[in-house]
């Protein structure tokens, strides 16, 4: 395992100050993750990329990458995608190889576990402009979504199993990735990791594992933390302060938190020691025989090919309750939020979007409910979720009364509306209480941001 610390900490300046310029917006580059896996055009056919380092053009530049391919590549399996990004100072290579480690300690050590594990990972390991992530204007993100796209054209990937590790500056860049390609990485691991890469986004849910020192003298404790309590939030845990191993211990504490959304998990890990990827319990010392390559392949691994797996938080199963008598109409109002939904700009048009604001009697806030279990608006208009999605973050409109599954609502005795198509429920994303926010369809869980009242 190799180590970088010396000049870490001058060009982690000069990197904060080139993002004092800002980032442009990103685009997504694949639909919602909670989607089923669809094979990549790479399926099914004769591989055309290899192990090895490979270059693309990325923004006007020339960038590299290493690729590791398991050697019983099956053109019809869909495989897992890893991403690992070194830390300043360090290389593509130094990812790949393990430095002085070798093999076990190849991709953090995640290598060794996916090989053990019928050979079930494609690994890729990205190099840096000047050995760093600055991402100035972007940049890596772009990079990021370019690989993509040459390795899902040339190799059978699991587009729902793509994952990113990190250390350090490869931590930092790990976090903007997760934040600006939520519904492209199902996971994330940041090492010891700062905002250093920026965070365009940073809004919506990712399956998060952050790992730290208590005592990083280059990116301190508190500084992991923060990025942790970013995907607190995005994921709707509940608040808490897991505990962290006394100093002088030399040992490590896992905590998973409670109540986050289901598939959506956030593992916080600290540990006695410095600014470390592979801290061994019982020394100051570290390498390939760390605790961290366990903890994050299991974290990794719990996803299941397709979506969101449930987390360790059960989702809650609201009690149906009869549905409002036919023909009562009124305000519907968020518990969390105290605010009512709204139908956009008092828009009566096909696919104007549901949203919560703030109460006020209008037409556009007047909700009927039907035999047929419809919430009407203006008379002829139902909610609707968009396209019939079921998916998690579907979003939820106005529509001509169709009579379809997906203008069909049932109130639920803990104060959720359940929408009958998809059988999620009535959210408003991320907790949120700001007028114009728009509302979606999540996994039941009983949050407030999926209670309302009649009024």
């Amino acid at each position: 395992m190799l180590r970088h610390r010396s000049i870490f900490g001058a060009v982690a300046v000069a990197a904060l100050l080139v993002l004092a310029t800002g980032q442009a917006a990103l685009s997504s580059i694949r639909e919602s993750a909670s989607a089923a896996a669809a094979p990549t055009s790479g399926c099914g056919k004769a591989p055309t990329l290899a192990s090895g380092s490979h270059t693309i053009s990325s923004g006007g530049q020339n960038r590299s990458y290493i690729l590791r391919v398991p050697p019983s590549y099956d053109n019809n399996r869909q495989y897992r995608l890893i991403f690992g990004f070194h830390w300043v100072g360090g290389t593509a290579n130094d990812v790949d190889s393990g430095g002085t480690d070798g093999y076990n300690w190849s991709y953090y050590g995640l290598r060794r576990l996916a090989d053990a594990a019928n050979n079930s990972t494609i690994f890729v390991a990205p190099q840096g402009i000047g050995n760093g992530w600055g991402n100035s204007g972007g940049q890596d993100v772009t990079f990021v979504d370019n690989m993509l796209n040459q390795i899902e054209a040339g190799l059978c990937v699991d587009t729902s199993q793509v994952f990113s590790a990190g250390f350090s500056y490869g931590g930092s860049m790990t976090y903007a990735l997760a934040c600006a390609r939520p519904t492209v990485f199902r996971a994330v691991a940041v090492y010891s990791g700062g905002q250093l890469s920026g965070c365009s986004g940073g809004t919506q849910p990712v399956a998060y594992i952050g790992v730290h020192g208590l005592r990083d003298g280059t990116l301190s404790i508190a500084t992991g933390r923060s990025l942790r309590d970013t995907f607190v939030r995005n994921n709707g845990c509940a608040a808490q302060n897991p505990p962290e191993p006394a100093q002088g211990s030399l040992t490590h504490v896992v905590t998973y938190y409670s109540g986050c959304r289901a598939g959506y998990p956030v593992a916080w890990a600290a540990f006695d020691g410095g600014h470390d990827p592979g801290p061994i319990d019982g020394c100051t010392c570290g390498g390939w025989r760390s605790w961290t390559p366990a903890e994050v392949w299991k974290f990794f691994t719990q996803f299941q090919s397709g979506g969101p797996s449930p987390s360790p938080s059960p989702t809650v199963s609201p009690t149906p309750t009869p549905t409002p008598t036919a023909g009562g109409a009124g305000a519907i109002r968020g518990v969390g939020s105290g605010r009512c939904v709204d139908v956009t700009g008092g828009s009566q048009a096909n696919g104007a979007q549901a949203q919560i604001s703030d109460c006020n009697g209008q037409a556009n806030q007047q909700w009927t409910t039907t035999s047929a279990s419809e919430l009407r608006v203006y008379g002829n208009k139902c909610l609707d979720v968009n396209g019939g999605g079921t998916a998690n973050g579907s979003t939820v409109i106005i529509w001509d009364c169709n009579g379809q599954n997906n203008q069909k609502w049932r109130f639920n005795s803990d104060g959720t509306i359940t929408a009958v198509g998809a059988n999620r429920c009535l959210d408003v994303p991320n907790n949120a209480t700001a007028n114009g926010t728009k509302l979606a369809i999540w996994d039941c869980n009983g949050g407030a941001n999926q209670r309302w009242t009649r009024t």
